[in-house]
């Protein structure tokens, strides 16, 4: 039987700008979106409101999260992905970097301007939203 993993992500904007994640370099050292696995007691929207504020101070509420994407990806381990991507431009809260164990800093990039180091994942993602796709395999 396939292992499927449910997955959230938020792409959160202010001013033009998107924050991003820059993961440890244990992980990967690369830039990602906040977001996390849904637990088996959780819906979508409270795993990613969880999870915003656990990773990086970001307090949001359901109804300024709107389905951005859907992505289902396919890892080299046989396992199969999920992940629902969430956009949102309200929200409170003091931007930091949560869990320091996983992320080395959090901050503002412009749309057009991602970093290089960006994950593979969600430069495709950005890529096919763009594009206003709202679903994309991977």
């Amino acid at each position: 039987m396939t292992d499927i993993q449910l997955k959230v992500r938020l792409i959160l904007y202010n001013r033009g700008n998107v924050l991003l994640l820059r993961q440890k370099k244990l992980r990967g050292g690369n830039f990602t979106l906040v977001g996390g696995t849904i637990e088996e007691t959780e819906f979508a929207m409270q795993a990613l409101i969880r999870e915003a504020e656990e990773e990086a101070g970001v307090i949001l509420k359901e109804e300024h999260l709107q389905l951005a994407h859907v992505l289902h990806k396919r890892p080299k381990n046989k396992s199969q992905r999920i992940t629902l991507y969430f956009k949102a431009a309200k929200w409170s809260g003091k931007i930091k970097t949560g869990e320091p164990h996983k992320f080395k800093g959090v901050g503002w990039f412009p749309l057009d301007k991602l970093p290089s180091n960006l994950t593979e994942t969600v430069r495709h993602v950005f890529k096919q939203y763009r594009k206003g796709r709202l679903y994309s395999e991977f």
